[in-house]
Order: structure tokens, then sequence, then C-alpha cells
């Protein structure tokens, strides 16, 4: 099973991707891409030319596991278009995006924060 914790690296692919690639294109994809090692336990998201549907790829130490999510009316509206070619997401942030939602108007609390000091 595939579970997102608030310190799971997610990276996402701005430019669309052909879906009809297997596994191993996917990860031949996260090294042109995201110059990053598919087996390194990373979640790489991609979308279709229509923005119609998200694949992700995660290597979870036994084997891959590809997702991939199909939207039966629309499309993801707020899939970035612009700017960078790799985009960085947290957790709640992938969670709105697979729900729809704009992950950059949604604010979750931080991955990490300082305890405070224990009285006394």
């Amino acid at each position: 099973m595939m579970a997102l914790s608030p310190q799971q690296r997610i990276l996402l692919a701005v430019q669309p991707i052909d879906f009809r690639v297997g596994i191993d294109g996917l990860v031949r994809r996260c090294r042109e891409v995201f110059d990053a090692d598919a087996f390194c336990g990373w979640l790489f998201c991609f979308t279709n030319r229509k923005r119609t549907a998200i694949k992700i790829l995660v290597f979870d130490g036994g084997g891959f596991w590809a997702c991939h999510k199909r939207l039966s009316v629309g499309y993801f509206r707020h899939w970035p278009v612009a700017g960078k070619a790799v985009t960085a997401l947290h957790a709640h942030e992938l969670q709105t995006l697979l729900m729809g939602g704009d992950p950059g108007a949604c604010h979750g609390a931080p991955a990490w924060r300082p305890l405070p000091e224990p009285p006394g």
C-alpha cells in the first residue's frame, strides 16, 4: 500500500507525457525530466496532454507502484503550465490536486516545526 506522509518528496512534471508508456517508460522519464533515480522512493507525477489523467510512479523498496487516475468529467485545471519543468509539492497539495482543487490555494501545517521548551 502506498501511503503519503508530510515528509514524502513529491515531484510533478509540468510538461505532459505520452501515457502509452509503461513503468519502464516512466522510469526513463524520471531520469530525463526530473534528473532523478526512480528507485529513490520519491513520488513522480505526470499528466497527459489534455490534463484529464494523472500517473504517479513510486518505488517502495520491493517494486514500483504505478497509479493512474482519469477524470470522468473535465480536466485538472490547476496543473502548473508555466515556469520550471518540475514542481515540488507537499502531500496535502497532491491530495488537493487529485481531488480537482488548486494546490496553491490550500494551506497545511508545516512538515516540521520546533517543539516548545518544556516547563520548569
